[in-house]
């Protein structure tokens, strides 16, 4: 089963380790920029990232 593109924005987060950005996000994944910013518009909405830093994310928990 296919990941959502949330699910791969979180597990590439994680795996970094670090906070990222869409950027950031984007070249680690290959996803396009348009889908990881929807992406990080619903993962903010919901909690599930937060932002240590200005323009970056990492997970919340």
């Amino acid at each position: 089963m296919h990941m959502t593109v949330k699910e791969d924005v979180i597990r590439t987060m994680r795996e970094a380790g670090k906070p990222m950005s869409a950027g950031e996000v984007e070249k680690a994944t290959g996803i396009d920029r348009k889908e990881i910013d929807k992406a990080f518009k619903e993962l903010k909405a919901e909690g599930a990232i937060v932002s240590p830093v200005r323009c970056k994310w990492e997970p919340a928990e």
